[in-house]
């Protein structure tokens, strides 16, 4: 990898930060919360494309191992990867990268084609992943935690929508620029 693709990298684990200062909000039947920070693994994904988008996650990650409070709700360290939320966690890095390889793949990349990727890479990988991990830490039955995780569909569905409107737009205007053509 270049330099240049580091940095992009970087800047899309820096917006993964950012999105983690926005308060988590508390469901009372699940101790995990719904994040805002999922939408940003829709839009690296989208944007950096699968091996940059997933490597923008395991340095979101990375640095949230190292202690950094970065997490919805100022989380951070390496108790969070042992807790409730360590499988959706983890599905961050395979779902950036589902969404990137749709995206690639996708001759025109249009709003109903990103949707589409967001659902299948930024919902479905996480749930299918962090589920059954939710499962094992707690104790629950894996039914039951998938039963309580259907609240979170509908969010996820708005950001995925949100992501697919955003997508398209801000990877035409990227592409404009040299520096920030997507990795081949």
């Amino acid at each position: 990898m270049r330099t240049i693709h580091w940095i992009q990298a970087a800047m899309f684990a820096a917006i993964m930060a950012v999105l983690g200062f926005l308060p988590p909000i508390p469901l009372s039947f699940t101790p995990v919360p719904i994040s805002f920070q999922t939408i940003g693994v829709m839009i690296a994904g989208g944007i950096l494309g699968s091996r940059l988008g997933a490597v923008s996650q395991i340095i979101f990650l990375l640095v949230v191992a190292a202690g950094a409070p970065l997490l919805a709700g100022g989380r951070g360290g390496l108790a969070v990867f042992a807790g409730p939320s360590a499988g959706f966690l983890i599905s961050w890095i395979a779902g950036a990268f589902v969404v990137g390889l749709l995206t690639e793949r996708a001759a025109k990349l249009t709003v109903r084609r990103t949707f589409t990727a967001n659902v299948i890479g930024g919902v479905a990988v996480l749930y299918a992943i962090g589920i059954p991990v939710q499962s094992f830490i707690t104790g629950v039955g894996i039914q039951e935690v998938a039963i309580a995780s259907m609240a979170f569909i509908p969010g996820d569905l708005i950001k995925s929508a949100a992501a697919a409107v955003l997508v398209p737009k801000l990877r035409d205007a990227l592409q404009a620029v040299p520096s920030f053509r997507r990795a081949a």
